[in-house]
């Protein structure tokens, strides 16, 4: 069986399919209310710092998936005919057309219940979903 590479030259779409894998990374592709958070979670954040949403994502500190020693990070392997791939897609694609709600109540990072980043320690947390803690 021969495998032929597929190159798409529209670079927005190949942002949204690198944003789609960071959230399914990140939320495990499983909950659409995880997958939601995460969007617009990404969405606040670049709003925030005045970045793009991709550049947000690329952020290896905030989402530490991209981290081939991150537990999560074979994830980002997902084929992209996985369902669950498929619906962080579709919330991705939601969020670039600023159609998605604030399902993160305005968070700008967040991190996994299972972790304690240093910068998470004297704060608070604003909202949780699926394990996952987003503050302001």
């Amino acid at each position: 069986m021969r495998l032929n590479l597929v190159k798409n030259p529209d670079a927005a779409a190949m942002d949204k399919y690198e944003i789609a894998r960071a959230i399914y990374a990140e939320g495990g592709g499983g909950s659409l209310r995880a997958a939601s958070a995460l969007a617009s979670m990404v969405a606040n954040a670049a709003i925030a710092t005045s970045r793009t949403p991709i550049d947000i994502v690329r952020d290896i500190a905030m989402f530490s998936a991209r981290d081939k020693k991150s537990p999560r990070h074979n994830a980002w392997h997902v084929h992209v005919n996985d369902a669950g791939f498929q619906m962080c897609l579709r919330v991705v694609n939601a969020m670039l057309k600023q159609n998605l709600g604030d399902y993160c109540n305005g968070a700008t990072n967040f991190h996994h219940e299972d972790e304690m980043p240093d910068w998470a320690i004297a704060r608070g947390y604003i909202a949780e979903c699926d394990g996952i803690l987003f503050y302001a």
